[in-house]
């Protein structure tokens, strides 16, 4: 009888067995199967991201001999693709090329939106920030002091890599529309600071001597007069292989 049973309860745990196997192995075996997609399309996306990166660094490199060689228009168009084809830091520094040559060739509000994007497609403030600082020293040229200071600010804030920097030129442009007491609290803050570079703290301690003489209250309406009556051009020689157009010689005083 003791067999029986035994075979009684080997034939139920086979039972259940089956049951629990005709139950489960579809869940298991479609999880197995997503999982095993999941990984194919990481290994695919991972390989053309490196492939995308390779173009671009291609491109970029392309772009800066281009650039070595005077020829503008190949580096615009090589800087162009590395954007395209590249993302985070070659697409940022690829735009910060373009803002360049767009600067060069004295198309301003091109190279302020240029340097922005690249700000927006770096991401790390370690490459975004020195681009916004880069915009703003644009856009100081004609935009408004609430411009300027809404590039600059954040660029202030603790820990920013471009802190010392921003707030120099965010000190400068107060002091240039005629705010000198909100300007040296600034420069003041330079000349105290822990990891200011010393060219900028002395840059500071210059300006602060300006400020304190008084020397400082003229430069907004130094700026505003130039900028509406530009100085007159330096007279220059003749151009290399031409003479200067001859004179009629002075006449000898009389004896």
């Amino acid at each position: 009888m003791t067999d029986v049973f035994e075979e009684v309860e080997e034939e139920i745990r086979s039972e259940r067995l089956k049951r629990l196997a005709r139950q489960w192995l579809p869940i298991v075996g479609g999880i197995l199967a997503v999982a095993l997609i999941a990984a194919l399309a990481w290994w695919g996306w991972q390989a053309m991201q490196t492939g995308r990166a390779h173009d671009a660094s291609v491109a970029y490199q392309r772009g800066l001999e281009a650039l070595q060689t005077g020829n503008q228009a190949g580096a615009e168009s090589a800087f162009t693709e590395a954007a395209e084809k590249g993302n985070g830091a070659y697409k940022a520094l690829a735009l910060q090329q373009r803002a360049g040559i767009a600067v060069a060739a004295n198309r301003i509000p091109d190279a302020i939106a240029l340097f922005d994007q690249a700000a927006d497609a770096a991401g790390d403030p370690i490459l975004a920030d020195p681009a916004r600082f880069k915009a703003a020293l644009l856009v100081m040229d004609t935009g408004t002091l609430d411009e300027i200071e809404t590039r600059l600010e954040p660029l202030t804030e603790e820990g920013r890599p471009m802190r010392p920097f921003a707030q120099e030129a965010l000190g400068l442009a107060r002091l240039q529309f005629g705010q000198p007491a909100e300007a040296r609290e600034l420069f003041t803050l330079l000349t105290l600071g822990q990891d200011v570079p010393e060219a900028v703290r002395q840059r500071a301690q210059a300006a602060i001597g300006l400020i304190d003489s008084e020397t400082a209250a003229g430069i907004a309406a130094i700026v505003a007069a130039q900028q509406v009556n530009p100085p007159a051009p330096v007279l220059q020689g003749p151009p290399v292989g031409e003479t200067a157009p001859a004179q009629a010689p002075a006449e000898a005083p009389a004896p």
